[in-house]
């Protein structure tokens, strides 16, 4: 493991307004992540792990604070180059999962790629390579609603690594899948960090997966409470 943070923060606060109420959804956190780990964020709903994750891929901007991503405060980045930081060096994989249905998941991993203006000519190698890495080369032509949720969100895993990001954020990435799907799920996640260096950040709420967790980060009410 890399003795650099890839991920650091400081002092990081979120406000919003709730009629005339100011809900503090993050106070003061400070954590580092480290390349080529699976770091879980894990909560009660409401505890802000959601609101950190989106902070840390930025989706969004802090109240106060900073978020430096390998060494670069972007925080105060345009919205311009925030929208290239996350178009090259992040990948996410979300709850709702959101493959295109009239898509099959070789179309759904290659349209990424070419939103990412990954090499024209490399696209076909590479989408195959990413399904093939997460165990569906014999579903590549399958739609999603021909698929099992757990196989749906393995697309959507193959499609958010392709054009090779650095981090991989996941927010309830196996909420929404039985035991034997979410494992099958979080073992994608664990080789990713094994077999090829990737940094992967993840939230949830199910104790299971603590256990495959480099490093685990609890919140409660907007702060973390163990280091």
């Amino acid at each position: 493991m890399d003795d650099t943070p890839i991920i650091t923060t400081k002092g990081l606060c979120r406000d919003f307004i709730s009629g005339r109420q100011v809900v503090h959804a993050l106070k003061d956190v400070n954590i580092s992540i480290y390349p080529g780990t699976l770091t879980i964020l894990r909560g009660r709903s409401g505890s802000g792990k959601t609101t950190l994750i989106n902070l840390l891929g930025a989706l969004d901007r802090p109240t106060s604070g900073n978020v430096f991503f390998d060494g670069d405060d972007i925080t105060r980045m345009s919205e311009h180059k925030r929208d290239e930081l996350r178009r090259r060096e992040m990948g996410f994989v979300f709850q709702s999962i959101a493959l295109i249905s009239l898509m099959s998941a070789y179309e759904n991993v290659e349209f990424g790629l070419r939103i990412s203006d990954y090499d024209k000519k490399l696209r076909k190698k590479r989408a195959e390579e990413c399904l093939t890495f997460v165990g569906l080369q014999k579903r590549m032509d399958h739609r999603p609603q021909e698929m099992s949720g757990g196989e749906q969100q393995r697309v959507a895993i193959a499609r958010a690594i392709a054009h090779n990001p650095k981090v991989i954020f996941a927010d309830e990435p196996t909420a929404e899948l039985d035991t034997a799907m979410a494992l099958q799920v979080m073992k994608v996640f664990r080789d990713l960090v094994e077999k090829e260096g990737l940094t992967v950040i993840m939230t949830t709420h199910d104790p299971y997966m603590m256990e495959l967790a480099d490093k685990v980060f609890t919140l409660e009410d907007g702060e973390i409470i163990d280091v």
